[in-house]
């Protein structure tokens, strides 16, 4: 006979190291049983059997005979019985998934009480009040959770007792409680249903609930924001109740070991008296501070502060906590890795890195350029003249800027159409879909645990929360504060860093790199094998690139150069000469301009490699387009103007005429050009060469690398270099100079014969926008504004080719190319210059296949180095890239 398979595991049989079976919540409730701290007895039913639940619509076989088995050693534990109306064992049945996911999933409290076990927990704790406060709750969630009875039905009937006694719910007497026991069961009869009072029909109907509710929408929209896999399923936890609604000597809380915002080491906790359960993370509440406990209640205060300092220790990493203090008693219900803002992650991971609490390596593991990134988003500009609207907590650092609306459904039905700004009394779990297309949140109640404040912060967006002078109005979508009322589509400025917002649009600025970001971006060279260059196309770029750490221009396009009202008249009268010499007249105006752009950059990247790409695209792109040229033409016949302007447009327009192609991308363009005009590239590379030269008499070492782009054939790459080796020793001590000539790989057929094209090169860079547009036949631009879309919402494609490097195709042409150029070339020098380059994903795989550097654009040059830096220790150290997502 088979062994039925093991479904349940009492806190002291688990541990953090199952975490995929018993969840978050189950594994910390368990290790912190382990390590010896105070955790009401329970049990954890796992993942697994949520999983068969979800599959089948039943239990799985034996798993409720083994929660009835775990439950009689719990009540044997605290001498209680489930169901006994002179002894009641209460019960939370509490979900949580193996990877954190914040108020998506429901929890049950109170489980077990009835008309009549209510009245033996009176008993009991000599606190009539307090049994029937918790009864009260029971009926609520058990309403709203199981039944999916609707939540503003419930809260509409506790604030219509508070509007006629006129007092907080915290207030409530005896009487008042009864009366809203009858309006709660007045609702379910309502909507047809009743309150069961079968203590086990309630435990089974909420496990029910709780696994069902791994697939409720808000769970899923959630996964799918955050990548998180649909299998895991949840698990439940079962845990004798302990009870912060008991008094003045009792609370609950939500502690964090340090500050979530900033990650400054202090503990960051919040509390409500005389409260239960979900009182302080759903903001109805505005919670008191850590302080405050200090004088309230000093030993539940001693012991917190010596609990958080224990459980971070014992899990090295800032923990989220919930507590309940029960007559004076501290009790610990769960310990999380806690969600924090960019700006604290950063900070917490350089500084217990420093504190010897985690090595470098892990401490660079724990930052994703995805967290890394956020610090790089704007911050509101003020000059201290403007005056807000209000103030709020600071919950999420930050700028937004955006149309308020005050409803979830309306953000999604608005979509991407607009920014937008959600405006809410207190945000709750179901308004994650609208949260996701918002910028930021505004809320009325809610304190910095609240539901809108740690999703905001795991989301990386900028919320102010608990503006208690605001009132938010959802019945007619206004917000009204000091006399001002707002409408949906009014735009307002939310500064989730001061907690201030104001009406109408402020400036904002990009913060600068504070000194622990600098910090982890040092450790991150240190650890990083792959160089990080900038896509540079003036001297401005370059000097950003350098302050952000780029170690060299792996681009620089010299066609943006020509550009300018200055240039592009000669540019235009050089592709419009009908000779060499005419060309060669025109190009010696822009030689010392090019000079002087050189010049620029070799100063700029003193000591480093500086890649400069020859002209590039079709010629066409330097001239009007042919109807502009039209119009003038008819212009000029139609008016007075003389025959010598006539004559230039009409000669412009045969040029146009002449350079038109049906797919000028794979036309006349690149190394093509150079081969048929030879005097266009001699120039250029003379221009790099005296730049050089003159910068280097300075006494300032000077890198160039010459870059020829377009090639597809060898034998391109041989003549061009054969002439352009000779340009280059024409200028006088250019032999003093340490300059490289080499082509960008943006053709198949480059990829696939580069050990040819490597016997004429020093260094291949890949153009990977040209080479992903070639490999796939698409063309980038129609791709992205008809079909790209489509492909990625149905799932032809994972990701957008043209923003991460598509490994099974492209990458496999780039390894091909890294290979068979190699083999070739030993001193080959290899990267990549493409807008992908930039991308965390795409450094990886330029890592995995031997890449010597990645090129970014200016403002990704920290992502870049610190994904370089990741890449390189999930080769090195496997086990930290399976704990800490790449």
């Amino acid at each position: 006979m088979a062994q039925t398979k093991k479904y349940i595991y009492l806190f002291e049989e688990g541990g953090k190291e199952l975490v995929d079976l018993l969840g978050g919540k189950g594994a910390g409730l368990a290790e912190m049983t382990k390590i010896g701290l105070n955790v009401p007895p329970g049990f954890t039913i796992t993942t697994e059997a949520c999983i068969d639940f979800l599959r089948d619509g039943n239990f799985p076989k034996g798993m409720m005979e083994q929660t009835m088995d775990a439950l009689h050693m719990i009540e044997e534990k605290v001498s209680r019985k489930f169901g006994n109306p002179e002894n009641p064992l209460l019960v939370s049945v509490r979900s949580g998934a193996p990877v954190s996911m914040p108020g998506m999933m429901d929890t049950v409290l109170n489980v077990g009480l009835n008309d009549e076990t209510v009245k033996g927990l009176a008993f009991m704790t000599d606190n009539e009040r307090f049994a029937l406060d918790a009864y009260r709750r029971l009926i609520q969630m058990f309403g709203e959770i199981v039944y999916g009875l609707p939540h503003e039905e419930f809260r509409g009937l506790i604030e219509k007792v508070k509007r006629e006694k006129g007092y907080d719910e915290d207030k409530f007497t005896t009487s008042d409680i009864t009366e809203i026991i009858k309006g709660e069961n007045e609702i379910y009869r309502k909507h047809k249903k009743s309150f069961p009072q079968d203590p086990q029909e309630q435990l089974v109907e909420s496990i029910k609930a709780v696994f069902n509710s791994w697939n409720s929408r808000r769970a899923k929209t959630y996964r799918e924001i955050n990548h998180i896999p649909e299998n895991m399923g949840t698990a439940v936890s079962i845990v004798t109740m302990v009870f912060g609604n008991m008094g003045s000597d009792s609370a609950t809380g939500v502690a964090f070991t340090r500050d979530p915002n900033t990650g400054e080491k202090r503990i960051f906790a919040e509390y409500l008296t005389n409260a239960q359960g979900e009182d302080v993370v759903a903001g109805i509440r505005t919670p008191k501070y850590i302080d405050d406990m200090k004088m309230e209640m000093p030993q539940a205060y001693s012991d917190l502060i010596r609990m958080c300092d224990i459980l971070e220790h014992h899990y090295r990493d800032m923990q989220d906590i919930e507590f309940t203090i029960e007559r004076g008693k501290l009790y610990m219900l769960q310990t999380r890795t806690g969600k924090r803002s960019a700006k604290a992650a950063i900070r917490i991971a350089v500084e217990m890195y420093e504190e010897g609490i985690i090595s470098e390596e892990e401490a660079i593991m724990r930052v994703t350029p995805e967290i890394f990134d956020r610090i790089l988003h704007p911050q509101v500009k003020t000059n201290g003249k403007e005056t807000p609207l209000g103030k709020g907590l600071a919950a999420s650092p930050g700028a937004a800027i955006g149309s308020i609306v005050f409803s979830s459904e309306r953000a999604i039905e608005l979509g991407k159409s607009k920014k937008m700004i959600l405006v809410r009394p207190e945000t709750t779990a179901d308004d994650v879909r609208g949260m996701a297309v918002c910028e930021g949140f505004l809320t009325q109640k809610g304190g910095m645990t609240s539901h809108a404040a740690v999703v905001a912060r795991a989301m990386g967006k900028p919320a102010v929360v608990g503006v208690e002078t605001m009132h938010v109005d959802t019945t007619n979508n206004t917000l009204t504060i000091n006399g001002k009322t707002l409408h949906e589509g009014d735009v307002v400025t939310i500064d989730g860093t001061s907690g201030l917002f104001y009406l109408g649009e402020l400036p904002v600025e990009k913060p600068e790199i504070d000194k622990f970001s600098k910090k982890l971006l040092e450790l991150a060279d240190k650890n990083r094998k792959l160089g990080v260059r900038a896509n540079a196309n003036t001297p401005e770029e370059a000097h950003l690139a350098r302050e952000n750490g780029a170690e060299g221009i792996g681009l620089a396009r010299t066609e943006r150069m020509f550009l300018g009202n200055e240039r592009i008249p000669i540019m235009r009268s050089m592709i419009m000469s009908e000779s060499k010499e005419e060309r060669q007249k025109y190009l010696e105006q822009l030689l010392p301009m090019q000079i002087s752009d050189f010049v620029e950059f070799f100063k700029t990247m003193e000591g480093y490699p500086v890649i400069i790409r020859l002209l590039d695209p079709p010629l066409h792109e330097f001239l009007p387009d042919k109807e502009t040229i039209l119009n003038k033409i008819y212009e000029i016949k139609s008016g007075k103007n003389g025959s010598d302007e006539l004559q230039y447009y009409e000669k412009l327009l045969k040029t146009v005429r002449d350079l038109e192609e049906f797919n000028p991308m794979l036309g006349f363009r690149g190394c093509r050009v150079g081969l048929v005009y030879p005097e266009i590239y001699d120039m250029q590379v003379r221009a790099i060469m005296e730049a050089a030269v003159r910068v280097q008499k300075e006494g300032r070492r000077i890198m160039p690398e010459i870059m020829i782009p377009l090639v597809g054939h060898h034998n391109e790459l041989k003549i061009l270099m054969e002439r352009l080796e000779k340009t280059a020793k024409s200028v006088k001590d250019s032999d003093q100079v340490d300059y490289k000539f080499g082509t960008m790989i943006e053709i198949p057929r480059a990829c696939v014969t580069a050990d040819k094209i490597a016997k004429y090169a020093d260094f291949f860079s890949f153009g990977t926008n040209d080479l992903t547009q070639m490999t796939f036949g698409y063309s980038r631009d129609d791709a992205e504004g008809k079909f790209m879309f489509f492909y990625l919402e149905n799932g032809i494609l994972e990701k957008d080719p043209f923003s991460s490097v598509d490994e099974d195709g492209v990458g496999e042409l780039m390894r091909m190319a890294v290979e068979k150029g190699r083999k070739s070339n030993e001193k080959l020098e290899v990267g990549i210059c493409g807008e992908q380059g930039g991308d965390p994903d795409t450094i990886y795989f330029c890592h995995k296949i031997g890449l010597d550097y990645v090129s970014a654009s200016p403002y990704r040059i920290p992502i870049a180095r610190l994904a370089a830096a990741r890449a390189n220790i999930s080769e090195m150290k496997p086990e930290l890239a399976s704990t800490y997502r790449y």
